[in-house]
């Protein structure tokens, strides 16, 4: 435990003098790493998504790549290709850039909807499928990716499915006054961002995930998320509730924070502090595609005032 927790300090440590935002995303991140899950983190250009997704990808002494996504982009471009070797007649596979650790997919929504779900099975069984022979990719895995909001120019919308196969979707926001300041004195992107150097391991990070596992989840805090999932499936306003890998999703990650709290047992307040960044994505409500995300927003504040919380 004690080990889980010094890496963590040390990784929140060297993403918090890059990202100068709000710590709460930072805590999302780390969150999001620790249970195995995939990141999307949502906002208009200019707030730092990037930055914060080098960041920590640069904090861990592991294998990184990055895919900045745009619509002339293929599957193959992202798994692999299979190549032809003269010498000995045959062909051979080319790994792609999704076989990585941290994988950074820059505006995701800017490819097609081809080439997004070139990443499902990846993100949801850490495999990848080329001409039959399935390939496992390398741990930890973790995708941060980053997308414009779908208003913006140029922009495809991400699949009902593939959204499912993010743990958690997150906005930053904009910085607070003094936050900015020392954007624009620091330059975070150009400085410091490229002096940055790993100060933990990849197998740190496999160790970590392992408690999380062993984070005990009291069998009435089981019963507190099923009543959420169930509300969420009941509510007249709602098309399409939360699955179970979405009940699943929200279990995790409050195991997750409890062991980032430095606890090894999951209380009421970790299961609400990421309702809404694991479950939002999740709903399919029945208002226009304009204002879905901020009625399902409301719809699980109303879920959450309702539901008895366990003792």
């Amino acid at each position: 435990m004690t080990d889980a927790r010094d890496a963590i300090a040390r990784l929140r440590e060297s993403v918090g003098r890059v990202f100068l935002g709000h710590a709460a995303v930072l805590d999302d991140v780390l969150v999001c790493l620790l249970a195995r899950g995939h990141l999307l983190i949502e906002d208009v250009p200019g707030v730092g998504k990037t930055v914060l997704a080098s960041a920590v990808a640069k904090s861990i002494d592991c294998s990184f790549s990055r895919l900045q996504m745009t619509p002339d982009m293929l599957p193959s471009d992202v798994l692999g290709v299979s190549v032809y070797n003269r010498a000995t007649e045959s062909f051979e596979f080319k790994k792609g850039p999704i076989f990585a650790n941290i994988v950074l997919a820059d505006e995701i929504n800017r490819t097609t909807p081809r080439t997004q779900t070139a990443l499902l099975e990846a993100m949801n069984e850490s495999s990848v499928s080329v001409e039959g022979v399935v390939h496992t990719l390398p741990q930890p895995f973790m995708v941060l990716a980053t997308q414009n909001p779908y208003e913006f120019e140029g922009t495809y919308l991400l699949p009902e499915n593939q959204l499912d196969r993010f743990l958690m979707r997150v906005r930053i926001g904009y910085p607070g006054a003094d936050d900015e300041a020392r954007v624009i004195e620091q330059r975070p992107a150009q400085t410091l961002l490229r002096d940055m150097a790993p100060v933990i391991h990849g197998q740190d990070v496999v160790m970590a995930q392992a408690r999380v596992d062993q984070i005990r989840l009291d069998r009435s805090l089981v019963e507190y998320i099923v009543q959420i999932a169930r509300a969420t499936r009941e509510h007249e306003s709602v098309r399409v509730g939360l699955s179970p890998r979405g009940s699943q999703a929200l279990a995790q990650a409050a195991r997750a924070t409890a062991l980032v709290e430095g606890r090894e047992y999951v209380v009421p307040e970790d299961i609400l502090t990421h309702v809404q960044d694991v479950c939002a994505h999740r709903l399919i409500t029945r208002a226009s595609l304009g204002e879905s995300d901020e009625e399902a927003a409301g719809i699980l504040r109303e879920i959450v005032e309702r539901v008895p919380s366990p003792v």
